[in-house]
């Protein structure tokens, strides 16, 4: 648990970050490289993995294993700033969003914004939760 008393009030408060930003993924020599375009800088797993260590040897997409899981965190902890958030829903941004992306197009890279993640964000965090059994 997360001890959040109200998931969705807590994510759409930080939400909207920056819902201009573009995050780009591709591939170099074989290596997974995302970067964030509106500041050139490279997205890195270090900050993420001081949460959850699931890839230490960095991130990947388009299926739902562990260098997803990790892409996930780190999307969600810079996109957000928020550790709770990024720790809550980073499992299912991961199924939701991270095992979807692939790289396509003449450009060879997939674009993730800010838009889209908002969105992903209120849809994960509104689905039911199940009825506990008594």
């Amino acid at each position: 648990m997360s001890g959040i008393s109200d998931p969705r009030s807590h994510v759409q408060s930080r939400t909207s970050a920056d819902p201009d930003v573009i995050y780009v993924g591709y591939r170099r020599r074989g290596r997974a490289i995302v970067e964030k375009q509106s500041d050139q800088q490279q997205l890195t797993p270090e900050r993420s993995l001081e949460l959850a260590n699931h890839s230490p040897s960095g991130f990947e997409w388009g299926y739902g294993g562990s260098g997803p899981a990790q892409l996930a965190l780190a999307l969600l902890l810079d996109y957000t700033d928020d550790e709770e958030v990024a720790l809550a829903e980073y499992k299912a941004f991961k199924t939701e969003v991270v095992s979807q992306l692939e790289c396509t197009g003449p450009d060879g890279c997939w674009r993730l914004t800010g838009r889209e993640i908002d969105a992903a964000l209120r849809e994960i965090v509104d689905e039911p939760v199940a009825p506990s059994v008594n």
